[in-house]
């Protein structure tokens, strides 16, 4: 199977952006959710946002996406929405930052046609923090289920304790789970594995290749465009 993984600043890509909502949309309906905060479109035109898609060698088919929603004083980013519905203080805590650039990882998703692969558990993630430092990001967030947590801290993430349960929320959802991520370094990643580090590393210097890539089910062809 071939797959390319392109990245963009969404206003330059407006067609292609809502396709991505489509597919998000879909992906959360088959698993019966209704309404996240991530999924608010907000970002759509917003330059600090930029999206990485994952789709057929021909572009005919979306397998996935997820984007890198940098922090602004125009747009918060959407985990804080998601939190300040259990604790309002989240904005202040992230205005605490105010002399370090935040993102988000944000809005992942894949296409139960290509569960298995590894595209939304570890390859959009290798890639969204390979693009993030690139952007000048200092500290990368997120919002991970139980089972994506185990890949994000193979990435390099470690959990935000300062936050929640330890860390831990009911969202979307309450009978589902997220746990609040931090990297403090996106440059270094001193938290990551060595072969994760380098493979981040390489994405990052490399932003165009051709790479053959090994997943739970399987080898994977991906041609990565992923230069911003």
């Amino acid at each position: 199977m071939v797959a390319k993984i392109r990245a963009y600043k969404s206003p330059d890509d407006i067609e292609t952006s809502l396709r991505y909502i489509e597919g998000h949309r879909k992906v959360l309906e088959s698993y019966g959710v209704k309404k996240v905060t991530s999924a608010n479109h907000n970002w759509l035109y917003d330059d600090q946002t930029y999206v990485v898609i994952v789709e057929s060698e021909d572009g005919d088919r979306i397998f996935g996406g997820t984007r890198v929603q940098i922090r602004s004083n125009d747009l918060k980013m959407p985990m804080e929405d998601a939190i300040a519905k259990i604790d309002p203080n989240i904005y202040d805590y992230m205005d605490n930052y105010e002399n370090k650039t935040l993102a988000e990882f944000c809005g992942l998703f894949n296409s139960k046609e290509v569960a298995g692969f590894g595209i939304g558990s570890i390859f959009l993630g290798r890639i969204a923090i390979a693009i993030a430092a690139n952007l000048g990001v200092d500290h990368m967030m997120g919002l991970c289920s139980p089972a994506t947590l185990r890949n994000s801290l193979r990435v390099g993430f470690e959990i935000l304790r300062d936050l929640g349960n330890n860390g831990t929320f009911y969202y979307p959802r309450e009978s589902l789970i997220a746990t609040a991520l931090v990297i403090k370094d996106v440059v270094n990643l001193p938290n990551a594995t060595t072969e994760e580090r380098d493979r981040i590393l390489d994405l990052r210097n490399n932003p165009n290749q051709f790479a053959v890539e090994k997943g739970p089910k399987g080898e994977l062809d991906i041609i990565y465009d992923t230069k911003i």
